[in-house]
């Protein structure tokens, strides 16, 4: 394939992706049925979430008492899409491991690095699907803020946080996303030509991590999720190059702490 024809099906595809952003009438009839002026989740699906939460709590291997499990993100929402994922949130109190001590924050965070990688090793190692939704599994403590405008209990089967349509029309940005978009990923494939010559680049993507972090928290905060600092993250995230860039961080790590022949 020549590079003007992969350019325009990467431009092609980045559009696709954007477009998607713009907000639905209803909820995904795959997932949901309406229920007078609602919608209420399907019972099969429910069901297998349940049956995939019990296999997780199994394969994390310690008993802990469950608050909740939550369907949440765009899946939950109007602004749900072909890449949306199942993000199915575990609900749990991470003081009930120490006692709930005022100076255990160190455990506490050594509690939820535990979680942490088990819900890593868990989703990069399973590969399933609820109606060709790929299913994300989190362990979240009681305590942290919801952030997303739907919020589905699967155990109570109720709406925690209903999602609620816009008020007024969406007006999508689509060269406005695109452009900054374009102007990360220029950043990002540059570190990778840098990291690929044998430069150590680490400092380099520390702080364009923490800028892009930083770049969508201000848009949620002012904007919500329709925000375009948010919806320029889930392209970059949606594209690959979120993934890209966390790759080097970890090609660096492992050149720097390998001997060679």
């Amino acid at each position: 394939m020549s590079l003007i024809k992969e350019l325009i099906e990467d431009m092609e595809k980045d559009s696709k992706i954007v477009k998607s952003f713009i907000p639905k009438d209803s909820l995904p009839d795959s997932i949901f049925s309406p229920k007078g002026d609602s919608y209420v989740i399907k019972e099969e699906i429910r069901e297998k979430l349940l049956q995939i939460t019990n296999e997780f709590l199994d394969f994390i291997g310690i008993d802990f008492f469950v608050h909740d499990i939550v369907l949440t993100g765009s899946l939950s929402n109007y602004n749900w899409s072909e890449y949306s994922d199942v993000d199915l949130h575990i609900l749990i109190d991470m003081d009930e491991f120490d006692g709930g001590k005022v100076d255990s924050i160190i455990y506490h965070q050594i509690v939820k690095e535990f979680f942490d990688s088990k819900k890593v090793i868990w989703n990069t190692t399973t590969d399933i699907k609820i109606k060709d939704f790929e299913v994300e599994l989190y362990i979240q403590d009681i305590d942290e803020e919801h952030v997303s405008t739907g919020v589905y209990s699967i155990l109570n089967n109720e709406w925690v946080v209903e999602p609620k349509k816009l008020d007024s029309p969406f007006e999508l940005d689509e060269k406005k996303i695109l452009e900054k978009s374009e102007e990360y990923a220029k950043q990002i494939d540059l570190m990778v030509k840098t990291e690929k010559s044998g430069d150590d680049n680490s400092d380099e993507v520390d702080e364009l991590k923490m800028k892009i972090k930083k770049f969508r928290q201000c848009g949620l905060e002012k904007g919500g999720e329709y925000s375009y600092e948010n919806l320029t993250f889930k392209l970059l995230r949606r594209n690959g190059y979120i993934e890209k860039l966390m790759n080097i961080k970890k090609t660096a790590r492992d050149k720097k702490l390998s001997l060679p022949q």
